[in-house]
């Protein structure tokens, strides 16, 4: 009896499931409209320049990131529903998921990517005020020990 209701309780995970795929889609249309809207102004405003246009490339750095964020919730709300319900969840060939370590892995690859992206965004942004080299330096220092992480991890498998 006992060890059906734990057998029954890795369902419990749904609840997380549901809640991960819920924000992602939100967030996905949340920042589609945030798109959509920016545009929409920009060509209300009609105003063509170099300014405008650095702008607009720092806007698509922004939407690209929470785009990616987004993403990644999803990609991790369908690894936990495949780890923990139904490991027979059709899933991308890219994605391979056999156990928590893979979920994790593709996790801390993502978070490498929107780590990039963050740094691209105020690269492309940089007004010459703010210290770039050390903000540079600080996300390399993380992106380094997230890829040692995935060496490491890679090592044991």
């Amino acid at each position: 009896m006992l060890s059906r209701l734990l057998a029954l309780s890795r369902y419990l995970t749904c609840v997380a499931v549901i809640g991960i795929i819920i924000a992602s889609i939100a967030l996905l249309f949340y920042e589609g409209l945030v798109v959509i809207s920016t545009l929409i102004d920009m060509l209300h405003d009609g105003t063509i320049s170099p300014k405008v246009s650095k702008l607009m490339a720092v806007g698509l750095i922004e939407a690209i990131d929470i785009f990616l964020i987004a993403i990644v919730a999803h990609i991790i709300g369908l690894g936990l529903y495949r780890l923990f319900v139904d490991p027979e969840l059709p899933l991308p060939k890219w994605l391979k998921l056999q156990d928590l370590d893979d979920l994790k892995s593709q996790l801390v690859s993502s978070v490498i990517a929107v780590l990039a992206v963050l740094f691209l965004r105020e690269a492309v942004g940089w007004d010459g005020q703010r210290d770039l080299l050390r903000f540079g330096g600080a996300l390399a220092m993380v992106i380094g020990v997230l890829i040692l992480y995935l060496v490491a991890k890679g090592k044991k498998h």
